[in-house]
């Protein structure tokens, strides 16, 4: 079983209903066939809401909602956030990515296991460095 962490464009493509690049779009397709699972990260909260305060998203709803309506789609979860993750995001190995919001995600992933799906290239480039999974979406 493997668990998926989606990075906010992922999230927003998703829910927009646009495609994902390959490998991503596939692996995610047969998922549910492998028990698979996808979790959403609490930062990918704050950066809807962030967005959204800043007019770069229009949600049909408010952000809050908007967030909470894609944490209930089948097999997906809120991915925990423990205090250990925020401070290892601080000290992460290699050469991380400078955005704060990549970094929790990239700690995230390293702590918990999970395969960080994402188009970021700053984010795919420390998964090449073997820091973490990363899938491109």
């Amino acid at each position: 079983m493997s668990t998926y962490l989606l990075d906010t464009c992922a999230v927003i493509w998703i829910s927009n209903g646009d495609p994902l690049r390959e490998p991503a779009a596939e692996v995610l397709q047969k998922m549910h066939a492998h028990e698979d699972r996808i979790v959403v990260s609490p930062m990918t909260a704050w950066e809807i809401g962030m967005l959204a305060a800043k007019g770069k998203i229009a949600l049909p709803t408010d952000p809050e909602t908007w967030f909470g309506s894609f944490c209930t789609l089948p097999g997906v979860s809120l991915a925990g956030m423990p205090p250990s993750v925020l401070i290892a995001s601080c000290d992460l190995p290699g050469t991380p990515p400078t955005d704060p919001v990549d970094c929790i995600l990239a700690a995230t992933a390293r702590a918990l296991g999970y395969m960080l799906v994402t188009r970021d290239q700053k984010l795919l480039a420390y998964g090449e460095s073997g820091h973490i999974q990363a899938l491109e979406c």
